[in-house]
C-alpha cells in the first residue's frame, strides 16, 4: 500500500514539474545561443571589420502609416521595440509563478523572495560604495539583474547532476529579480513623465482588463491594444518595456472549459472522427473528418488559458531571435588597450564587484540567515552549497544588466566600461557557478 502511495506521489510530482521542465529545456538551449551571439558580437567589434558592426546597428529603419512616421536606428528598434516583447514574456512568466508556481503562496515565495532581495540590494550597495560621488553613480541598477536564460543554460551543461528543485529555485529567484529590475527601470530610469500619454496608456490598459473580464480570448485583441499601449508609454517618458509587463499581467489566465467539459466534448468529437474515418477517404476529401478536427482544435483552445498559449508561442521567438539579436547589438564592446586598464574604471569595478561578490553575499547570506534562524527551510535534496552555486549563477547579469546599463549611461566611454564589466563578470560568475555545482556529489543532501 505504501509503495502504491509512493508511486502516486512520484507521478504527481512529475506532472507538476513537466511544464517547468519544458520551459527549462527551451530557456537553457536559448541561453547557449545567447552565449554564442555574445562571443560573436565581441569578436566582431574587435576585428578588422569593427566599423561594419557599428554601421549595421545604426542603419535607419522607418515605419509609416499615412503621415505618421517612426524613423529610428536598427539598434533602437531592438532595444525599445523587440525588448518590449521580451518583457511581455517576462510578465507572463511572473504572472504564472504568482498564480500557480513557486511564488503562489507566502510560504513558497519567502525563500526566493528574500534571496532575490538580498541579491539585488547588496550588489547595488557594492556599486554605490565604489562610485559614490562619481558621475558613474547612475549605473547602480546594472549589477542587480540576473539573466535567467544564461543561468539556466549553464545549469543545462551539468545535466542530471543537478536536482530539478535547484532549477526551480534559480528560476524563482531570477523571476523575483526580474520584478525588481522592472520596478527599477520604471522608477529610476525614467527621464520625464508625460502625464497625458501616461493617462492614455492607463485607459488602454483598463480596456484590456475589461476584455479579460468579458472573457475575450483572441490574441489579436490583446496584440492590437498592446501596440497602442507601447506607443503611449513611448510618448509618456516611462520606458516602453514596462508596458510589456503591465500588459502581461492582464492576459486571461482562466480556461473556458474545465477538465470535465473538455473530456466530454473531446471524447464526442473523437468519436465523430472515428465514424468519419470508416469511409476510408483522406482528410482532404472527407469533410466530416475535417469538421471533427476543427471542433477538437477549438475545444482544445478553450481548455487552455490564453496566458499559456501566448507564452508557449512567444518563448521560442524570444529565446532564439529577440535575445540573440539584443546580444549581437549590445555586447560588441571595442577594447582599445588592455582589458585590465578598461576594467580599472570605477564603473567597471562597481559592476564586477556587484555581480560577482555582491550576488554571492546577498543571496547566500540571506538564505543562510533564513535557514539557520529556522524561519524557513531549504527544499528537500538541497543544501547551502547548492545555494552557493545558484548565487554565483545569479551573477550572470548579461541581458538585463546590459539593458539597464544602456539606460543609465549617456557617456559612450562609461557605457563601454559597463558593457565590458557585465560581460566579464557574467563569464566569471558562470564558470565559477559551474565549477561549484560540478563538484557536488550526485546525492541529495539536507540543509547542511
Amino acid at each position: 500500500m505504501m509503495q502504491q502511495s509512493s508511486i502516486a506521489d512520484s507521478n504527481h510530482i512529475e506532472r507538476l514539474l513537466l511544464p517547468f521542465q519544458e520551459f527549462f529545456d527551451t530557456a537553457a538551449s536559448g541561453g547557449i545561443v545567447l552565449m554564442v551571439c555574445a562571443v560573436l558580437a565581441l569578436s566582431w567589434a574587435n576585428s578588422p571589420w569593427y566599423e561594419s558592426y557599428h554601421h549595421l546597428w545604426e542603419t535607419p529603419v522607418s515605419i509609416s502609416i499615412g503621415h505618421a512616421v517612426m524613423n529610428h536606428s536598427l539598434h533602437w528598434w531592438i532595444n525599445d521595440g523587440l525588448m518590449a516583447v521580451f518583457f511581455f514574456v517576462v510578465g507572463l512568466e511572473i504572472k504564472r509563478e504568482l498564480l500557480v508556481g513557486e511564488l503562489s503562496s507566502v510560504r513558497q515565495a519567502l525563500l526566493p523572495l528574500l534571496a532575490a532581495m538580498g541579491g539585488m540590494i547588496v550588489p547595488a550597495l557594492c556599486y554605490v560604495a565604489v562610485n559614490a560621488g562619481d558621475s558613474g553613480i547612475r549605473g547602480w541598477g546594472a549589477p542587480m539583474a540576473t539573466d535567467i536564460a544564461f543561468a539556466l543554460g549553464v545549469l543545462a551543461l551539468l545535466g542530471d547532476r543537478i536536482p530539478p528543485r535547484l532549477k526551480i529555485l534559480l528560476a524563482a529567484v531570477a523571476i523575483v529579480d526580474d520584478i525588481g529590475a522592472v520596478l527599477v527601470i520604471a522608477l529610476f530610469y525614467t527621464s520625464h513623465i508625460g502625464v497625458t500619454y501616461l493617462l492614455l496608456a492607463g485607459g488602454l490598459l483598463l480596456i484590456v482588463l475589461g476584455g479579460n473580464i468579458m472573457g475575450i480570448r483572441n490574441p489579436l485583441f490583446y496584440a492590437c491594444l498592446g501596440i497602442l499601449v507601447w506607443l503611449a508609454f513611448l510618448r509618456s517618458g516611462v520606458h516602453s518595456t514596462v508596458a510589456g509587463v503591465l500588459l502581461a499581467m492582464l492576459i486571461p489566465a482562466r480556461t473556458k472549459y474545465d477538465a470535465d467539459k473538455f473530456e466530454k466534448l473531446a471524447g464526442s468529437q473523437l468519436e465523430e472522427f472515428r465514424k468519419a474515418r470508416r469511409s476510408g477517404e483522406g482528410i482532404l476529401t472527407n469533410h466530416a473528418k475535417h469538421a471533427a478536427l476543427l471542433s477538437l482544435q477549438s475545444t482544445t483552445a478553450y481548455a487552455e488559458t490564453p496566458l499559456q498559449r501566448l507564452e508557449h508561442a512567444l518563448v521560442p521567438w524570444v529565446d532564439y531571435a529577440i535575445m540573440p539579436l539584443f546580444a549581437l547589438a549590445n555586447a560588441g564592446v571595442r577594447i582599445d588597450g588592455s582589458i585590465a586598464t578598461a576594467l580599472a574604471d570605477p564603473v567597471s569595478v562597481g559592476i564586477l564587484i556587484g555581480l560577482f561578490v555582491g550576488k554571492q553575499a546577498g543571496i547566500l547570506g540571506a538564505v543562510t540567515l533564513l535557514v539557520k534562524s529556522g524561519i524557513t527551510r531549504l527544499p528537500p535534496g538541497l543544501c547551502l552549497r547548492h545555494v552557493h552555486g545558484v548565487s554565483l549563477l545569479a551573477g550572470i547579469g548579461f541581458t538585463m544588466s546590459l539593458f539597464i546599463g544602456a539606460l543609465a549611461f549617456d557617456d559612450p566611454a562609461q557605457l563601454a566600461s559597463a558593457k565590458l564589466a557585465v560581460i566579464v563578470a557574467s563569464f566569471v560568475s558562470g564558470v565559477a557557478g559551474w565549477l561549484v555545482l560540478r563538484g557536488m556529489p550526485q546525492i541529495t543532501c539536507g540543509e547542511r
